[in-house]
């Protein structure tokens, strides 16, 4: 890979200002693609999942996705959007092999959503407002595989195979109007937009914009001017980023990136960028077309979209609580602080959260497992939160069975373990590793008498009235019961047995 120069990012923003603009494809989750009626479900064989229309074979007509064209009047609705009485689909004409027409059903004047903003949080509380210049409908293309490269890109490949089952799949482009003002945290700023974004997609139910699975994916356009100017720079367009982290880390970079040419003399080339995980950097792809090359002109076989009125406002009277709203809502329920939320949140822990609360568990518990205990696993184990085995229900009984003081936290810790082992749900684990408490008042009297009689020296400091030493019987007693006593009952009947007051 080539090295690039950089400079530092307190050098880049000493002298230039970052200008975005961010385009964010949501993949929607229809049963059918955009314009036919081929499943969208990628699970079958290569090119099975194809059809005359898809596959762009002369005489076929398309029809439009009604599902397609309600998810993308809640999305514009959810982003304080215009929605058009009037609008009609384009032809973007340009010649790649995963696009079997040789051109992209799309929108571009004309689009479905305009004129919006969403105000997102940062990490210290501040809002900032990002304005949303539309939202269009338009189809995805196919899957190139390149094959005997040493990178996966067509550079250096012997051959490529292309797949066009996902070819047609419904998409959504959201764009952003250019973001000035932010200054440094502009990869803040980045990160925070995607997230917010995400969250309100999830919450519409019109894509479940899973990043890692190509579901929702971010082009990171960044330009630089100098300081106290307004003219915008020559931007970079970073392309289909797929991760909160890395749309902060590529716009990072762009700066830095952008700086160290501008700053030695050079010019910015407007051209595609492809985004590097293992390391944050990004490579140049292609020249950048502007729009007049791609030939846009209306498409002729698809009749205009002219949503109802009364429709768009049934829509908009069935919109969910936003997130923004929601959390505000959840974060005064639970009695929690601004960075216990923002935690939460990038956990990706609100909803599974919400679900074992309203499984029987009280807030403070249903946070304690989620954030705790399972995000330590789910960390260990490169996984997120959603993807453990174990549900908010079964979390829900451990919380349950805690209460009853059938379980302390150790063993409860130990269940959960073992519902992630694939041991069964948490009474079965429970019977299976016989983990329950011990309660047997006579049980435990008779192993509290053993530790005060194991160690005479402590018991004879507790009668003299260093109460806090008690802990060191209770902590006899607990490794005697192999951590299935209850601590606290244990401590009573210490107290009680040496005749001193707790």
């Amino acid at each position: 890979m080539t090295v690039t120069d950089l400079v530092s990012y307190e050098d880049a923003l000493a002298s230039y200002d970052p200008v975005m603009g961010l385009e964010v494809h949501v993949e929607l989750g229809t049963k059918t693609k955009m314009f036919c009626g081929c499943s969208t479900e990628l699970k079958q064989g290569a090119n099975s999942q194809t059809c005359p229309v898809c596959l762009g074979l002369p005489g076929a007509l398309p029809v439009v996705n009604e599902i397609g064209v309600e998810s993308a009047i809640k999305i514009g609705l959810a982003l304080h959007c215009e929605i058009a009485e009037w609008c009609r689909f384009a032809r973007k004409n340009y010649f790649y092999p995963d696009m079997p027409k040789n051109f992209q059903t799309s929108q571009y004047d004309e689009p479905i959503a305009f004129n919006g903003y969403l105000d997102v949080q940062l990490e210290d509380g501040e809002i900032f407002r990002v304005e949303i210049e539309r939202a269009h409908m338009e189809e995805d293309t196919g899957k190139s595989t390149h094959v005997g490269g040493a990178t996966g890109r067509i550079h250096g490949a012997s051959h490529s195979l292309l797949d066009y089952n996902r070819a047609g799949i419904p998409l959504i482009e959201i764009v952003t109007k250019p973001i000035e003002g932010a200054g440094a945290r502009a990869p803040e700023v980045a990160k925070a937009y995607v997230a917010e974004l995400r969250e309100l997609i999830k919450a519409l139910g019109v894509s479940e914009a899973r990043m890692e699975m190509g579901q929702m994916r971010c082009d990171v356009n960044l330009s630089l001017r100098p300081n106290g100017t307004e003219t915008f720079g020559t931007r970079s367009e970073t392309k289909n980023v797929n991760s909160l982290r890395s749309v902060e880390r590529a716009a990072r970079f762009e700066i830095q990136r952008h700086a160290a040419v501008l700053s030695s003399g050079g010019t910015i080339v407007q051209e595609t960028r492809h985004f590097h995980e293992e390391d944050g950097s990004t490579t140049a792809g292609r020249i950048k077309d502007n729009a007049e090359d791609y030939r846009y002109f209306p498409e002729p076989d698809l009749v205009p979209v002219a949503p109802a009125r009364e429709w768009v406002e049934e829509l908009r009277k069935g919109l969910p609580e936003l997130p923004r709203v929601r959390r505000a809502r959840l974060k005064e329920e639970w009695g929690v602080g601004e960075h216990d939320m923002q935690s939460i949140l990038n956990a990706g822990a609100v909803d599974l959260i919400v679900a074992t609360i309203e499984a029987g568990a009280p807030s403070d518990q249903a946070r304690k497992w989620w954030m705790g205990e399972l995000a330590r696993n789910a960390n260990e184990t490169g996984r997120a939160l959603d993807e453990l085995p174990i549900t908010p229900a079964q979390v829900a009984r451990v919380a349950t069975l805690v209460a009853k003081g059938d379980l302390n936290d150790k063993l409860a810790r130990q269940v959960i373990e073992g519902v992630l082992a694939g041991e069964g749900d948490p009474d079965t684990v429970v019977e299976k590793r016989g983990l329950k408490v011990v309660s047997d008042e006579g049980a435990l009297s008779t192993a509290v008498d053993e530790a005060i009689a194991g160690n005479a020296a402590i018991a004879d400091k507790i009668r003299g009235g260093k109460v806090a030493a008690a802990g060191a019987l209770v902590g006899a007693v607990m490794k005697a019961t192999r951590g299935q006593a209850d601590a606290a009952r244990v401590r009573e009947l210490i107290l009680e047995k040496l005749g001193v007051e707790g």
